[in-house]
């Protein structure tokens, strides 16, 4: 008996229906608004990628792209992966001659950046975000997620949130409601409570005594710190002897104590990076309260 091929040829032409259908999807135009409000449309998911700034490169590759990237400021260093990228300048000293050569579809950089007006010259598109909260973040990954094709911001943004919850539960009762002062560069420059360390901070149930009134990343009268009294002090540049030896420190609680963290320069680009590893961070932190408040007790 001879078997019909009738359903085959259904079937065929079914498939090849959704696989056209899908085809059409994947290629519609996706428009997105940076931050500066500039609508960028993309035909597809750029293939050469540049990023200009450490939380975006470490962003990009958070989200599965890493192989997009075909150069980056020279202050990325994360993951391993990227080192051998042809490094592109920082803030003040971008090779645009190079980032031309690259022939990027697309450079990623701060919205504060100077090249952007030049970039967009010399008809390299540009896409410009503005990072400083954990919300920034968690819109910077959504924005990235559409450019990129991708569908991993709610996987890296809940895991961020995992890891906060898990450096809150770390800490007891008596590890919490204590006063807290952030030093982000010996100027000094603190960590504000609008800043990202800041909400970290208030996610763990810690008393930042940097108020809100400051903003996110002020600098300070180290006169401030010393009326604030802080029971703990984070350090990501200068040496518990350097900060000794500020007028007036020696009395503060956590310089009587000891309680002062410090950091290596790999844990530092965690602390200080509004990126995917700010989950990292709160544990960094709330490890280095346990330390401080257990050695001291």
């Amino acid at each position: 008996m001879k078997t019909s091929t009738r359903p085959c040829y259904r079937l065929a032409g079914v498939l090849l229906f959704f696989l056209g259908f899908s085809l059409v999807v994947f290629a519609a135009p996706v428009s997105v608004v940076d931050d500066r409000g500039v609508i960028l449309v993309f035909d597809k998911p750029p293939q050469r990628i540049v990023s200009l700034l450490p939380s975006l490169t470490e962003s990009v590759c958070a989200l599965g792209k890493c192989g997009a990237l075909v150069g980056v400021d020279r202050f990325s260093n994360w993951p391993k992966s990227i080192q051998d990228l042809p490094k592109l300048g920082g803030m003040g000293d971008v090779n645009i001659e190079r980032i031309v050569q690259l022939k990027p579809d697309v450079v990623l950089l701060e919205k504060a950046s100077p090249v952007i007006a030049r970039l967009n010259s010399l008809g390299i598109k540009t896409f410009a975000l503005d990072i400083k909260s954990m919300g920034d973040e968690e819109r910077a990954l959504q924005k990235l997620d559409a450019i990129l094709g991708t569908a991993e911001s709610s996987r890296v943004w809940n895991q961020i949130q995992q890891q906060v919850m898990r450096a809150n539960k770390q800490l007891s009762l008596l590890e919490k409601n204590i006063r807290v002062y952030v030093e982000v560069n010996p100027a000094p420059f603190a960590a504000g409570r609008a800043s990202f360390i800041g909400e970290i901070l208030s996610r763990l149930d810690l008393i930042n005594i940097i108020p809100d009134s400051l903003g996110p990343f002020p600098k300070i009268n180290p006169e401030f710190v010393v009326q604030a009294k802080p029971d703990v002090i984070l350090l990501t540049e200068p040496s518990p002897a350097e900060i000794k030896r500020r007028p007036g420190w020696s009395s503060i609680p956590a310089v009587v104590r000891n309680r002062i963290c410090t950091f290596t320069a790999d844990q530092n680009d965690v602390l200080v990076r509004p990126g995917p590893r700010m989950g990292e961070a709160a544990l960094m932190i709330s490890q280095c309260i346990q330390e401080k408040m257990s050695s001291s007790q």
